[in-house]
């Protein structure tokens, strides 16, 4: 009789080690051009050695030591996927052993350069809701379909656990089953979209590349330069037609600023939000966009901690506004806020803030308004700069009219910021707008907010006022969580609400 080996209960499988995608060394090689930059200050002590002849050997062992480096890292480097954790390996010298849950996954982000892209190859991040984003491990290169199917095995443990907790709570039937598209951006979307967002980036990268590179170009120009221009128009025998008509001149360089700005601002909205998606999935937004790198990031619903609407002076005529996320989630380390809806009319963000059970202010809210003591800082810098003015126009100075006029300009603004300073408590939420040139207004959910400080200080204090400042985790970069110079009295009383609120979760 032949007797069969059986492992003991106790036993454990070795685990199923992976490494990164080939392609990785070749993701390394491209990054070498940037990084040779780091080498010219070497190149530059030779040569002023007159050691011209070490340049190249140089030059041949930096490569081969980033190209050894870049073998030995992809080679130390090694990852397994359990049924229920994820383990990675790393480190040439100094080796460190990471595992983690599938439970502390927030969300596992797909990246894809246009490099990548064409070797079908992503980055797969995991997001574990650490405090640092360096302490979010990742997978530089894995193949497009690993990569998804490791982000649909993770949410599929994900969807159970949630699901049984759901069951056990008798709330199963709020779980979606399903993604839903709530929000897709087509070309005719983005080319609308980027002429609302006139920019100067291209005209500013232009010259700022003439005047890096004015020594080595086979000729001297500067585009920001008059003189240049004059120069250009004479060896055509048009200095003096230019002279003659400079109202056509300035005419044809307003136009061509005006185009090359909106030029600009429909590249930058085609080449970020090309093909933007936003689907609902059981537990989080999900949101992909990108031409050239396409990006593939969720935010889980119960790491929101506010809405920001975003819009412009001309936009809002207009009724396009955009919306952003702050959350406990990070974005790539790109953003501090999350981006979901680039370029929208209220009817669409609507309904996205149903989803996350967060309404607009109705059209008829009564607004609260700061004191005008919030222009005071405005009016002090306006005071200062007409001071310095007064002085430059006693001593002669003809200057000093412009910054008097300069002066004028900051305290009328200071003073018309004052009705921009608003604010509304909306019974479970808090509602700040901001801004004349780009209002933005921020919903705050009191169960967001985990700090309340009330302020005074000798300005205020004589006058009734205090400022009641948020804390609210995740720091948004674009909404300052304050409400400043308001009666004390309401400031108080808006404190006692919110804390009663905290008390009652």
């Amino acid at each position: 009789m032949t007797e069969v080996a059986t492992a003991p209960p106790d036993a454990v499988t070795a685990p199923d080690w992976q490494r990164l995608h080939p392609a990785t060394l070749l993701v390394a090689i491209l990054k070498l051009g940037p990084r040779s930059l780091n080498f010219l200050p070497a190149i530059a002590a030779l040569g002023f050695t007159n050691n011209w002849a070490y340049i190249v050997p140089a030059f041949l062992l930096f490569l081969l030591i980033s190209l050894l480096a870049a073998w030995f890292q992809w080679l130390r480097f090694r990852f397994t996927v359990g049924t229920d954790t994820v383990v990675i390996e790393s480190g040439v010298f100094a080796r460190q052993h990471r595992t983690i849950p599938f439970d502390r996954i927030q969300d596992v982000s797909i990246e894809q350069g246009l490099v990548a892209r064409a070797l079908g190859i992503a980055k797969v991040g995991f997001e574990t809701g650490a405090s640092a984003a360096d302490d979010d491990a990742q997978l530089d290169a894995i193949g497009l379909d690993a990569a998804q199917e490791l982000r649909t095995t993770i949410r599929a443990h994900r969807s159970e656990a949630m699901a049984a907790t759901a069951t056990v709570r008798g709330d199963a039937s709020t779980v979606p089953d399903e993604d839903r598209l709530l929000f897709a951006m087509g070309p005719r979307r983005l080319i609308v979209a980027g002429l609302f967002n006139f920019s100067l980036a291209a005209l500013a990268v232009v010259g700022a590349a003439t005047q890096l590179l004015d020594n080595f170009l086979p000729f001297r120009f500067n585009i920001f330069n008059p003189a240049d221009w004059f120069d250009l128009a004479e060896q055509y025998q048009l200095d003096n037609w230019v002279l003659a008509h400079r109202w056509i001149a300035g005419i044809g360089t307003a136009i061509s600023l005006l185009v090359i700005g909106f030029a600009s601002g429909v590249a930058m909205m085609m080449f970020t939000n090309w093909n933007f998606r936003l689907a609902r999935e059981p537990r989080a937004l999900r949101r992909t966009r990108g031409l050239t790198t396409r990006t593939d990031v969720a935010l889980p619903i119960r790491r929101i901690q506010a809405a920001i609407l975003v819009t412009g002076w001309f936009r809002k005529r207009f009724g396009w506004h955009e919306l952003r996320l702050q959350s406990l989630a990070s974005d790539g380390g790109k953003e501090a806020d999350h981006q979901i809806v680039p370029f929208a009319r209220f009817d669409a963000i609507d309904l996205i803030l149903d989803e996350l059970g967060i309404a607009r202010p109705p059209a008829d809210q009564i607004w609260q308004y700061s004191s005008p003591i919030v222009a005071l800082s405005g009016l002090a810098v306006a005071a200062a700069v007409a001071a310095g003015g007064g002085i430059a126009i006693t001593l002669g100075e003809a200057p000093g009219w412009i910054a008097i006029t300069v002066a004028a300009l900051i305290a009328g603004f200071s003073l018309c910021g004052v009705r921009f300073h608003q604010w509304a408590d909306l019974g479970d939420m808090v509602a700040i707008r901001r801004g004349f040139w780009k209002p933005r207004t921020t919903l705050l959910p009191h169960a967001s907010i985990q700090s309340i400080d009330l302020k005074t200080d000798f300005i205020l204090r004589p006058m009734g006022l205090a400022t009641l400042v948020f804390g609210v985790p995740g720091g948004s970069a674009l909404a300052s969580h304050d409400i400043p110079a308001i009666p004390h009295a309401a400031a108080k009383a808006l404190r006692t609400r919110i804390l009663a609120t905290e008390e009652r979760r």
